[in-house]
């Protein structure tokens, strides 16, 4: 339905790399997009994107034949219907705690009886002309809606055990800077507290073999290498400005250096 087989490399253990898009800029999406990423993910939490401009950056996304995920401004079911009915592929959804937040989520994303998302015609639904088609597959257990979520409190770190077990649940990804904070030690990942926690992480996911994903937010290969050395399969390298940040300093520096 999607362009995509992301449920399916997700599902398989293959290591995907995608990037987080914070610009509503369709030009820079499709940059992104043909860079070939295997995914890639509109930021709603932290940006001043709005949903409008969320659609046009789903359609330029999955046009150039990548899977988009809608990282969301909160677990929020009504805004789940209405980034899906654009046409995404899936969902990133912060600060998952429990089980019910998990469960909340996955139910969102389905038409019953898989779940509770309203139904409607949009672009999704090919404004019509492919209802059952998009029906198929929303309901389809290895090539439908992806569902990744964020563990990113101390709470989700203690309940990670039966998030990963909700039916649904395809992958999640480390919120580092929420965690830390939820611990009292803001920004502090050297921290030997913060670094126990995330072995007990990776240990609880490899030993539920499950898909963990971190956001590798600086454009470093080392960091990069790090992250899959670890084993992480769902990877975010970097965001579209700090790509331009980094780049447009680099060059600045190095000329007034001559």
């Amino acid at each position: 339905m999607n362009n995509n087989s992301l449920k399916e490399k997700i599902q398989s253990g293959e290591l995907t790399i995608g990037s987080w898009i914070t610009l509503g800029n369709t030009g820079i999406a499709e940059i992104l997009a043909n860079a070939g990423y295997d995914w890639l993910v509109v930021d709603l939490e932290h940006t001043t994107i709005s949903l409008e401009q969320a659609g046009e950056l789903i359609r330029t996304i999955e046009l150039s034949g990548v899977p988009s995920l809608v990282r969301l401004t909160s677990n929020d079911e009504n805004q789940i219907k209405r980034v899906m009915d654009a046409g995404a592929t899936g969902v990133v959804v912060p600060m998952v705690k429990n089980v019910e937040d998990a469960k909340s989520a996955v139910a969102a994303i389905h038409y019953p009886p898989l779940g509770n998302r309203g139904v409607g015609l949009a672009r999704a639904q090919k404004y019509g002309e492919a209802f059952q088609e998009y029906l198929k597959w929303q309901s389809d257990a290895n090539d439908g809606p992806v569902v990744v979520v964020q563990i990113e409190h101390i709470d989700a770190v203690n309940n990670l055990k039966n998030i990963l077990s909700v039916e649904g649940v395809d992958a999640f990804i480390i919120g580092p800077y929420d965690l830390s904070c939820s611990m009292g030690i803001p920004g502090e990942f050297n921290n030997p507290k913060f670094k126990q926690v995330i072995e007990s992480i990776i240990s609880i996911s490899n030993e539920m073999n499950a898909v963990s994903g971190l956001h590798v937010v600086e454009p470093d290969l080392l960091k990069l290498d790090e992250a899959i050395k670890i084993g992480h399969k769902f990877i975010a390298y970097s965001v579209d400005i700090r790509m331009l940040a980094v780049m447009a300093k680099s060059g600045v520096d190095r000329i007034k250096r001559q």
